[in-house]
């Protein structure tokens, strides 16, 4: 059973756990969920097996304490400053969805603390026409309609397939939902309107691999896009685009994760 531990600065404290038992360092950041991803710290493990032997991984939650207004922003700031506090210097990352922006910009203002980023589904500038769907979730959230969020949620990250697949899962998912959850979640989702660090991406100084799929109904593919193009003039920049997998590209495509390995495992030029 992994344990999930919890690091503590003097303004907030953050959940995290971590398997594996590599020499080198492996964080993930994860996506935007209606509930927490500790509780599927196992399932986690087993999915991410193949980078337990080179790496010890870690996947870190958001804050606990949230306050009333959080930007992705203020989400990077603390997920440094949790590293900081485990003494995690020189990591790699891997981010996705939301994940991949708060991994974005914490990069950009700490620029040697990363040594190889991932990110896949996310993008450097949120329009509102990318927005669109994250607030048909906060509307639902507020309504306090858990059952529809989750298979709204469900139906915009996943091919019809695995949704339809998953169904019962995601109802039975979200009659486990709290008004705590939901309120968290509003708040977080919140967080991702008009982020934007394209004109910082020159800051970024390490390895970046941006993996997307044309079928992603959450942010499109043409964000994925328009974000490799802010990082395509690098010598070391690589972009990968899937075809029907969906937002959820992490979860659906095969060799997602050896792809992964694979970029973190090259030999930087």
């Amino acid at each position: 059973m992994i344990k999930i531990e919890t690091v503590k600065t003097d303004t907030f404290s953050m959940d995290f756990f971590r398997f594996g038992h590599g020499g080198q360092t492996l964080v993930i950041l994860p996506g935007l969920s209606v509930q927490s991803v500790m509780p599927s710290a196992e399932a986690i493990r087993q999915a991410y097996g193949i980078f337990e032997d080179g790496y010890t991984v870690y996947v870190f939650d958001r804050r606990k304490e949230l306050p009333a207004e959080y930007s992705v922003y203020g989400m990077a700031e603390d997920t440094a400053r949790a590293l900081d506090a485990l003494g995690l210097h020189k990591t790699n990352i891997l981010g996705v969805s939301q994940g991949g922006m708060i991994a974005m910009a914490l990069a950009i203002n700490n620029p040697d603390a990363v040594e190889k980023l991932a990110l896949c589904s996310t993008c450097a500038r949120v329009l509102p026409a990318q927005f669109n769907t994250i607030q048909k979730w906060v509307d639902l959230a507020r309504a306090k309609k858990a059952r529809e969020l989750y298979l709204d949620f469900g139906r915009a990250l996943y091919p019809a397939d695995v949704f339809e697949s998953s169904r019962e899962l995601l109802t039975g998912a979200a009659k486990t939902v709290t008004d705590g959850d939901l309120n968290r979640f509003i708040t977080l989702a919140e967080g991702t309107r008009d982020f934007d660090v394209e004109k910082d991406i020159e800051k970024i100084a390490c390895p970046v691999l941006l993996i997307g799929s044309r079928d992603d109904r959450v942010l499109g593919a043409h964000a994925v896009l328009r974000t490799a193009k802010r990082f395509e003039s690098r010598r070391s920049f690589n972009l990968y685009m899937y075809d029907g997998y969906g937002h959820a590209v992490y979860d659906t495509a095969p060799d997602f994760k050896e792809r992964v390995l694979r970029f973190l495992r090259e030999k930087r030029i």
